[in-house]
């Protein structure tokens, strides 16, 4: 049975997640380490962690796996649950695959060791658009379709 995991901290798609697994009768586990609203849906269940480092990745990590599908922008959880066979999609609606997510993972580090060595560099992503939501949307509905 497919399960979608989000990691919630952050996370700009909740709504959005919710709204997809609703239609496709979909269990939800929103993981973070707490303030988030709990949601009505029976379908959605809010999982609080303790505070910590990564203790919200390692909780999706030892759960997800082939079938399911994890929401998240944290590269090194998306290569664990990648090896475990779930489905990864980033909030503006990139999948990272084993074809692509080592890739990141290197980017990842590179830009992190960049930031590191130019105290003065400011980390300047861009901004999360209509269409990175347009095309979450889209992506997250062809993975549960893919899964099903």
């Amino acid at each position: 049975m497919t399960k979608i995991y989000v990691d919630a901290d952050a996370c700009p798609v909740k709504s959005e997640v919710e709204r997809v697994a609703t239609r496709h009768k979909v269990q939800v586990f929103v993981v973070s380490n707490g303030g988030l609203r709990p949601s009505a849906n029976p379908l959605v269940e809010n999982v609080i962690v303790p505070e910590g480092p990564d203790v919200a990745d390692m909780w999706i990590a030892d759960r997800a796996g082939p079938g399911d599908v994890v929401v998240t922008g944290d590269i090194p959880l998306a290569a664990k649950v990648v090896e475990a066979g779930a489905t990864v999609l980033k909030h503006n609606g990139e999948f990272l695959t084993e074809r692509n997510v080592k890739e990141a993972l290197a980017m990842r580090d590179l830009m992190a060791d960049l930031r590191a060595a130019d105290p003065f560099r400011q980390g300047g992503g861009k901004g999360f658009t209509k269409a990175d939501r347009s095309r979450f949307l889209d992506s997250l509905e062809r993975a549960l379709r893919a899964a099903k």
